[in-house]
């Protein structure tokens, strides 16, 4: 899944989100409803849901069950609140998702923590306005190993002027 993972990748980066990695994430959530732009199979919808959110719009471009709809690039708008979602981590599609999204609504995305380091976010940084780290996680479910890469959830919004951090150009 990450840069240093040497198994094979699972088409369209299809990873079920897992529990634990929803739970740093909840305490920054400020509104009650969301889209989920990349729902594979809903995993992340579910987790979501038991804390008390409500999916009002799932997207995928490989829909794993009924009721998803359409490609995330052809979203015109949110219905929810915010976009939340696991996105794939390939730069080129993880970058334009950001840009897309964000222009639409307030946009949660969990990927690999060390981005945030990495001269190509640079673009991208004027539109994060919070990291929640997550660490490593556990993708394959059974599994007895964790992720090689720390993970954290980014929220993107348009026009967002970061003050959380500041960063080393």
């Amino acid at each position: 899944m990450g840069k240093r993972s040497a198994f094979p990748r699972h088409d369209r980066d299809f990873y079920r989100t897992p529990a634990s990695a929803v739970v740093p994430l909840v305490p920054h959530l400020s509104g009650l409803t969301f889209d989920e732009p990349c729902c594979g199979d809903g995993a992340l919808i579910r987790h979501l849901q038991s804390h008390g959110l409500t999916c009002v719009r799932a997207s995928d471009i490989a829909p794993r069950q009924i009721g998803i709809e359409m490609d995330a690039f052809d979203l015109k708008f949110c219905t929810g609140q915010m976009f939340i979602s696991n996105p794939p981590w390939s730069r080129d599609i993880l970058h334009p998702l950001i840009e897309h999204l964000s222009n639409l609504a307030p946009t949660w995305l969990l990927f690999d923590a060390d981005w945030a380091h990495t001269k190509q976010a640079t673009p991208y940084r004027t539109r994060c306005s919070k990291i929640v780290s997550v660490g490593r996680v556990r993708w394959v479910e059974g599994s007895q190993h964790c992720g090689k890469d720390n993970c954290a959830w980014y929220l993107f919004e348009r026009g967002a002027q970061s003050t959380t951090f500041a960063w080393r150009q």
